[in-house]
Parts: structure tokens; sequence; C-alpha cells
């Protein structure tokens, strides 16, 4: 399948565990000829720092918008972004999306993929669900927003960390319309 050009991308990481996630997702993103654009939550700098010792977030070779700035061109419909993926995305920010609270870039934005039919893709990382979150999971899936789990798969027999965090990612890439060159069942 021929990969669309210029397809516009906007990558929230909010703090949730799993910044490798979202690391693996931005370097796989710049494989692509994806616009991209980048917003992280007040903590997301934080623990990307804290579990994987580094600060290489300061050199995403994306756009990145403060997390409240909203002018940043994903905070409105007419901008025209195809998906927001949300990678690691936080229970607060599932809470805050479920109920249409709006009270920063990364939970306007979501508001404005749902509001606008486009993909909105959760990464979320915790474990195990309580029932708030799985209501939460649920409204934001009835209003069109895709849940993903950050659940490894192991049909490709991942041989490290990054190959497992990989088959989340391609997943996660696919939702979002982008070609990957992935493990896909049933393909040698």
């Amino acid at each position: 399948m021929p990969q669309e050009k210029n397809k516009k991308i906007a990558l929230a990481v909010s703090g949730a565990s799993g910044a490798i996630y979202a690391q693996r997702l931005i370097s796989l993103l710049e494989d692509t000829s994806a616009v991209v654009h980048v917003v992280f939550s007040e903590n997301a700098r934080t623990v990307w720092q804290y579990e994987l010792g580094n600060t290489d977030f300061e050199q995403i070779p994306f756009k990145t918008w403060g997390k409240n700035d909203f002018f940043a061109p994903f905070a409105s419909g007419s901008a025209g972004f195809d998906a927001l993926i949300i990678c690691p995305c936080s229970m607060g920010t599932i809470g805050r999306i479920a109920t249409g609270i709006s009270n920063d870039l990364i939970s306007r934005a979501a508001d404005v993929m749902l509001k606008e039919r486009r993909q909105l893709i959760c990464v979320v990382r915790e474990t195990p669900y309580n029932l708030i979150q799985l209501r939460n999971m649920t409204s934001i899936t009835e209003a069109g927003g895709i849940i993903c789990p950050a659940s490894p798969s192991f049909y490709s027999r991942p041989e490290s960390l990054e190959a497992a965090v990989d088959t989340v990612i391609q997943r996660v890439l696919q939702l979002a319309g982008l070609e990957t060159n992935g493990f896909r069942w049933g393909e040698k």
C-alpha cells in the first residue's frame, strides 16, 4: 500500500511510564514522509529523563509546542491534522479526554480529533485497570478514539526490549495510516 504523502500527525507525550515507546515512535516517524508536531505534558520530560537516562527529547527533529500553547495548529480542526497519537497516554489524560476537559494542548487536540472524526490513538500503559479507567476508555472508544494498550506481541519473536517495543509502535503507525516494515501476521 503506498504511503500517503505529507500526512499530518500530532504526537503528544504524557507523563505516563513508558517513555521508551515515545522515543521509538519519534525515531520511526523520522523514516516517514509525515509532517509531525509534538507536545509534551508537564511530567513527560521528567519521566523520559528518569526512565531513559537522557535528555534526547531536547533534540527532537520535529516542531514542538508548549503544553498550553493553543496556537499550535492541531488545536483546531481547520488545520487538517490526520491523527493525534498520545504515547504513552496516562490515565489522567484518558480521564480528561473522556469527560471533555480541554485544559491543555493534549486534551484540546484530542477533543479536536474526536469532533472532526479523525484518528485519536491513545497508547495506554497502565495496568491493571480500575472500573473508572475502563469506563473512560469505553467513552473514548464510543466517541471514535482508539485505545491501543502498550502490550507487545510476540509473534515476531522479538529478541530485545527495543524489538518488543517496536511491535507496539509498528501497530500504532499502522493505525495512523502510515506504512511500516514491521511484522505482519501470515507474512514471512
